[in-house]
């Protein structure tokens, strides 16, 4: 896990309370993309939380989004983001 995995993950969990998350770190696979340039990593983000109960697909994007702040102007080039409340959230070999 990268120290910027581990600042993504703290972040969300101390505003969302989420029941599951889970951070994974993709820049290797991106090395020498113009986006990898500046710095900024590539994420994969599966997160659960009751903070999402009656948002869109796209305000919890919002959400996370707001949440991580400047770090999606430096830290992060690209995040994928798969966001469930507890019912919706899915078996595990379906995430």
């Amino acid at each position: 896990m990268t120290n910027r995995t581990d600042i993504i993950k703290d972040t969300l969990s101390e505003s969302l309370q989420p029941t599951f998350i889970q951070v994974l770190d993709d820049s290797q696979a991106h090395a020498g993309h113009e986006g990898a340039k500046s710095g900024g990593g590539h994420f994969y983000l599966t997160i659960v939380t009751n903070d999402f109960e009656g948002l869109s697909r796209i305000k919890r994007h919002q959400l996370i989004y707001k949440t991580l702040g400047d770090m999606m102007k430096s830290d992060i080039h690209a995040l994928s983001i798969k966001a469930f409340t507890p019912e919706e959230q899915p078996q595990p070999q379906e995430i």
